[in-house]
């Protein structure tokens, strides 16, 4: 296989461990593999402020898609490159189909800098301490002057698959439905906005065609950025869609599975076996 131009990866379940650490041998990996010429892109679910954090940890700069690809962030800067917000209005339509079709769903929405969450809505991270902006009312969850990057739909008796179903049933065609694993957590953003449609505009802008992207995930919301570049490679810890559907494998993100790809095709160490 010849040296991809782009390396892009996901960061919960695939680069990061468990802890949501990085490894030593993983972060050589990534410098190795930047050091050799390839353009490293973050694309995850996370928002920006996320990447702030996991770069003061580790030092990594550089590009990064987020929100699952509503948002184009460049990581040294600090700087929103581009955004494809969701719609309050279509939000607010998804959001009553599914109190329809789900009853017990709670509601929050990202900003990118904030997290406004309206009662019922379970899903809360340590790491959103301090930006998370609880509302008193469903009604007043729509009421900010900030673009929405994405919808959050929790669900105390769904699993995220389950949720996804529904999703897709009572409101397919009027956004775009997915998840990274949260349990029962729906992550809903405007139609066509994908991690893919984000990365394939930014390699467009660069020069680079997709068979010259590899691209490394873990669960459905990577799947569309899977498919779409000429390598795509899943995580021995992947969702069960994924496994099936993705043909190359790797080591999980416990046992470094994306530097063991990366010091084969960039680096010295070991790779792969």
């Amino acid at each position: 296989m010849p040296r991809p131009h782009l390396v892009a990866t996901d960061l919960d379940g695939t680069l990061l461990r468990k802890d949501g650490t990085l490894s030593a041998r993983t972060l050589d990996a990534l410098r190795a593999t930047a050091d050799a010429g390839a353009e490293i892109v973050l694309v995850t679910a996370r928002p920006p402020r996320y990447l702030d954090t996991l770069a003061a940890a580790t030092g990594l700069t550089g590009t990064a898609v987020c929100s699952n690809g509503a948002i184009v962030y460049d990581i040294g800067r600090r700087t929103v490159m581009g955004t494809s917000p969701l719609a309050a209005p279509v939000a607010r339509r998804v959001a009553a189909a599914l109190r329809d079709a789900a009853p017990g769903v709670g509601f929050a929405v990202e900003t990118g800098h904030r997290l406004r969450w309206a009662p019922g809505y379970g899903h809360r991270l340590p790491e959103d301490a301090g930006a998370e902006v609880p509302v008193p009312s469903l009604a007043e969850l729509w009421a900010t002057p900030d673009p929405f990057v994405k919808l959050l739909a929790w669900s105390p008796a769904l699993d995220a698959d389950a949720l996804l179903a529904v999703a897709e049933h009572a409101a397919g065609g009027r956004a775009q439905f997915t998840h990274s694993g949260g349990h029962g957590l729906l992550e809903v953003s405007a139609r066509g906005v994908t991690k893919a449609a984000a990365l394939a505009a930014l390699c467009a802008s660069r020069g680079i065609a997709a068979e010259q992207v590899i691209a490394f995930g873990d669960m459905p919301n990577d799947l569309p950025v899977l498919t779409w570049a000429g390598t795509g490679c899943a995580v021995a810890n992947a969702h069960p869609a994924v496994l099936t559907e993705v043909a190359h494998r790797t080591a999980s993100n416990e046992d470094d599975g994306v530097a063991r790809v990366l010091e084969r095709l960039y680096g010295t160490g070991t790779g792969e076996r």
